[in-house]
């Protein structure tokens, strides 16, 4: 409610800073200047309607090309503006932020004992990072985040220490230390996005992941051990690539030449079962002259090894060996 000074009492002045004293103040002002020799109302109307054309003309703006201009209409958001000039109703009735969207900004994260962590398996370790990151939501980065610097480094120690907290020391201290940047680079934001921060998150580095420093000869050691072990598996491994396929191909070699000899000797039994069939149905039709050459051979060997020599009808002999060798070719033919 404005303050008349035709209705206050006489002798008391409107408070100062108050509408009412800023207006009686104009009005002294334009007061004098009406009283100026030479000045007259149209003097007073051009001085106006400049002040006007100056007031209206302070709500032209320019967005850059790595910015969006947030206009604000009496403290609450209306509307967003794209890179180039842009016009917003003179302050107190609209002011614009410009956010940088394309920045890419960086946290650090993990100092002296804040940077100290405990691993799944109940070791410590002193972790820092840093955090890359730019606004996504330009609206919501403005006000629904006081800090959004804070926030990140904030959300980005709990992210780190949680995900730390869920792996071995081994893993954070050599081969899965980009795992678990990677792991608490997508916990970071999520819980950015569960605050509606507006903020995108485009990288987490890992820094620095040691033991405390009192540990750090001791850990030192572990770590060469576990380098040992791995060289040894890794010596070990290469020498079972080795042999392995060197046996496995003298077992299929050994295979084969037990396939060969296997047939071989098949085929040799069927030829000695056959020719034994041939001599068995030989026998059965002239028993007497296959008996008489069995004999005959079997002396023969056994006069091959005798140093005595017994002729009995000699010429009897030999004409029954011929006739029999004779009806034995018959015979196989």
């Amino acid at each position: 409610m404005i303050d008349d000074p035709a209705d206050r009492p006489p002798g008391v002045q409107s408070p100062a800073g108050s509408l009412d004293h800023i207006i009686a103040l104009a009005r002294s002002r334009l007061a004098v200047f009406s009283h100026v020799p030479g000045v007259g109302h149209k003097m007073l109307s051009v001085i106006v309607l400049l002040a006007v054309v100056g007031w209206m003309a302070s709500g032209i703006y320019k967005v850059q090309p790595d910015e969006v201009g947030l206009v604000l209409q009496f403290g609450r958001w209306v509307r967003t503006t794209n890179p180039g000039l842009n016009y917003h109703l003179p302050y107190p009735v609209e002011t614009v932020i410009l956010p940088k969207v394309t920045q890419i900004n960086q946290v650090e994260v993990g100092s002296g004992v804040a940077s100290q962590m405990l691993t799944g398996d109940e070791n410590i370790v002193e972790a820092d990072a840093t955090v890359f990151w730019n606004i996504r939501d330009p609206k919501a980065y403005a006000f629904n985040v006081l800090d959004p610097e804070g926030a990140v480094k904030v959300a980005a120690e709990s992210a780190i220490r949680e995900v730390i907290g869920r792996n071995p020391i081994q893993a954070a201290l050599s081969n899965r230390r980009q795992e678990i940047a990677d792991q608490a680079q997508e916990l970071l934001q999520s819980l950015l996005d569960s605050c509606h921060a507006g903020i995108l998150v485009t990288q987490v580095q890992l820094q620095r992941v040691d033991p405390p420093e009192p540990v750090v000869d001791a850990f030192n050691d572990v770590q060469r051990a576990r380098a040992d072990q791995e060289r040894a598996r890794n010596e070990a491994e290469a020498y079972r690539s080795d042999i392995i396929p060197r046996a496995r191909g003298e077992v299929e070699r050994m295979k084969q030449d037990a396939d060969a000899f296997k047939t071989q000797e098949i085929s040799r039994a069927q030829g000695e079962a056959g020719r034994f069939l041939a001599v068995e149905a030989i026998y059965r039709l002239h028993k007497d002259v296959l008996g008489e050459r069995l004999y005959i051979e079997t002396i023969q060997e056994v006069m091959k090894k005798a140093n005595k020599v017994i002729l009995d009808s000699l010429y009897d002999k030999v004409s029954r060996e011929l006739m029999l060798q004779r009806s034995l070719e018959n015979l196989w033919r």
